[in-house]
């Protein structure tokens, strides 16, 4: 009988043992981070900052601290011509781990890419690719579409995901300068957005 509890007590405490805990802020404008959260199996800690640039300027800058999987933990970034997202991410797996910030990620400079972009309904103006932007990137969803450049990670995490946030989203990256084909279509500031959030998620 004490065998019995035995046995069961070290699979019990090995099953809290196997929980693993997080900071949590979803998204946190300052450094203070308090909340904790239970993580689902086969995940790690992230400690994440987002950054938006805007007219070569970075508008606006918050963190991410959760669970997270080895997927979503990304260095890289998203640029529609309009806006770019920039992310530095780290993960970790022991308990509150994520207590840090995440770094917020320099602004680059063109790296020889091109690839189309839209503005207003045309999308055969080219943009210049920034830093780590190698691939091409096309986000069509409900008659709207926007083009740009992003960097591997990035477009790794896309095809993964496929995008929860974006339901019936055609999102796609090609490797090749100006490989996301002109077109005409109609653009807007929602999928500017949407993408980057959508990632960042983890429900």
């Amino acid at each position: 009988m004490q065998i019995l509890v035995l046995i069961l007590g070290t699979v019990l405490l090995s099953k809290a043992a196997c929980a693993l805990t997080c900071y949590q802020c979803i998204p946190s404008i300052s450094g203070s981070c308090t909340q904790t959260t239970q993580c689902p199996s086969s995940t790690q800690c992230v400690y994440s900052c987002y950054s938006l640039v805007a007219g070569g300027s970075q508008v606006s800058d918050f963190q991410l601290k959760n669970c997270s999987t080895a997927e979503l933990c990304i260095n890289g970034s998203v640029n529609f011509g309009t806006a770019e997202y920039v992310a530095t991410s780290s993960c970790c797996s022991s308990d509150l781990c994520n207590s840090q910030d995440a770094p917020v990620a320099s602004l680059s400079s063109p790296n020889g890419k091109t690839c189309f972009t839209c503005d207003g309904q045309v999308c055969n103006n080219t943009l210049n690719c920034k830093g780590n932007q190698d691939y091409c990137i096309t986000a069509n969803s409900a008659g709207v579409t926007l083009k740009g450049c992003a960097s591997k990670e990035i477009c790794a995490s896309i095809q993964a995901t496929q995008i929860p946030g974006l339901v019936g989203a055609e999102i796609s990256c090609c490797k090749g300068n100006l490989c996301n084909s002109a077109s005409s279509s109609t653009t807007g500031i929602l999928l500017l957005v949407a993408p980057l959030i959508s990632l960042i998620w983890i429900s």
